[in-house]
């Protein structure tokens, strides 16, 4: 065993015994420790520097009660957590999730994992992430409103616009935004570009709603490109219906692909004719129905339960956009057994490292969440800089920004998988190029930081 070799696995126990119970941080953290062996060996100065063991704990960990009064008068508490992980280069950047699965875990792999992904970018972001175990489904919008404010009362203590900017995630969206933004103007009497994924007509960016699904297929556009393939006459299979998955679909379809099933938390839908995205946007943007619905009007097409079953309907592109973990090696086997030949995460780390290895052994192309779904938070970034200038750009204007990012990503990941020794390999590429900017910066920055 070699001397780094034996020190990240070191570094690894002391994660693990640091941070009990946390899986999905120990799976995000060894994921990352994986790829720095080399990076060790050919940087001893980042050694001495403790950068490794300084990256893998948070900067500052917030931890707060939520208490809101529910329509029927009864007293209700949640918890709140607010990450800042990393500010190495730029205020703490990441979005806030609300959902009954939040825990202190959670959220602390979500904010590691932002400090690649923001680093990736190339914009001046540090990494943070943020949310609550509240659940907003079934809630009336008094009780998202009164709970949003209770939340905000709290977390704008620790944010502003130079020092922690989050922004939605999974059960934040613009109503949720809205809420939390004109809490904080409240409380600090100022008009500022704190959130991001503001409303259109209070400092918002267009793009914003569609970045992270775009940005997952220009990031699969460039990988098939290195090949001499791409979208067109392809088959997709895109698992989950919000946000990200929808505008996947869209711009799977404007690059020439025919998009056959999408899922939702309780089963999937496969149309073998192509599935109506507009139906899907009906039932899930304007009348938050179940995707069972679609077949409704479409009975061509077919309705199944488990929405981890998706992955057994036969494609040449999967990108999943649902949730952590969702995608295992049996489905990558199948997926492989299907003729898949590319994979890009939509979602945060949603194939396990099982399933990741499946498809690096068999040579299909991989994006890693870091890099595929970084555009979300690159738009975010946008955001920020036009709310800077108290400007706004085009719809076109953005998108080309967001088109032109992405391929730098791709470009950054690939090049730093050739130089440490395999150019497919996009998550030792990805991990190595979002590393390496943010540790260069905390090594300048001096051992006290």
């Amino acid at each position: 065993m070699s001397f780094r070799t034996e020190y990240m696995q070191d570094l690894m126990s002391r994660v693990e015994k640091n941070h009990p119970a946390q899986p999905e941080f120990h799976q995000a953290v060894k994921e990352v420790l994986l790829c720095m062996e080399p990076v060790a060996e050919k940087n001893p100065q980042y050694v001495q520097a403790g950068i490794f063991e300084r990256i893998v704990e948070p900067e500052r960990a917030i931890v707060f009660r939520v208490s809101w009064v529910d329509d029927n008068g009864n007293v209700q508490v949640n918890r709140g957590f607010r990450i800042q992980f990393n500010s190495a280069i730029g205020p703490y950047k990441g979005g806030l999730r609300f959902h009954p699965s939040v825990n202190l875990g959670v959220i602390k792999f979500l904010g590691f994992e932002q400090i690649f992904k923001n680093s990736l970018t190339g914009l001046p972001m540090g990494g943070g992430k943020g949310g609550s175990d509240f659940d907003p489904k079934g809630k009336s919008d008094g009780e998202v409103m009164r709970f949003c404010q209770s939340f905000m009362t709290e977390l704008a203590k620790h944010i502003g616009p130079n020092t922690d900017v989050p922004a939605g995630d999974i059960g934040v969206g613009a109503r949720e935004i809205g809420y939390m933004y004109g809490q904080y103007k409240r409380l600090q009497n100022e008009f500022t570009g704190v959130l991001t994924g503001k409303g259109l007509n209070y400092g918002g960016s267009l793009v914003r709603t569609q970045a992270t699904g775009y940005g997952c297929c220009y990031f699969t556009q460039e990988m098939l490109a290195t090949r001499g393939d791409s979208f067109k006459d392809k088959e997709v299979v895109i698992s989950g219906s919000g946000n990200v998955a929808i505008y996947a679909a869209e711009k799977s379809y404007e690059l020439g692909a025919k998009v056959v099933a999408m899922s939702d938390s309780n089963g999937y839908i496969y149309d073998p004719n192509g599935i109506d995205l507009d139906a899907v946007k009906q039932l899930k943007e304007v009348e938050r129905k179940r995707i069972k619905e679609y077949l409704t009007d479409h009975p061509q097409a077919t309705y199944e339960e488990g929405c981890h079953n998706i992955w057994n309907v036969k494609c040449q592109i999967a990108l999943p956009c649902a949730t952590q973990n969702e995608l295992n090696k049996e489905a990558a086997e199948t997926l492989v057994k299907n003729g898949v030949i590319a994979v890009a995460e939509g979602a945060n780390m949603p194939s396990t490292p099982e399933a990741v290895d499946i498809f690096l052994e068999n040579k299909v192309l991989f994006g890693p969440g870091k890099a595929a779904n970084a555009g979300g938070v690159a738009t975010s970034g946008l955001e920020m800089s036009q709310n800077s200038l108290r400007y706004s750009w085009s719809f076109e204007e953005v998108d080309e920004k967001l088109k032109l990012i992405m391929k730098n990503i791709h470009s950054s990941a690939r090049e730093a998988a050739t130089t440490y020794g395999d150019a497919d390999n996009y998550v030792l590429g990805a991990n190595i190029a979002g590393f390496l900017k943010v540790a260069d910066a905390m090594y300048m920055q001096g051992i006290a930081y």
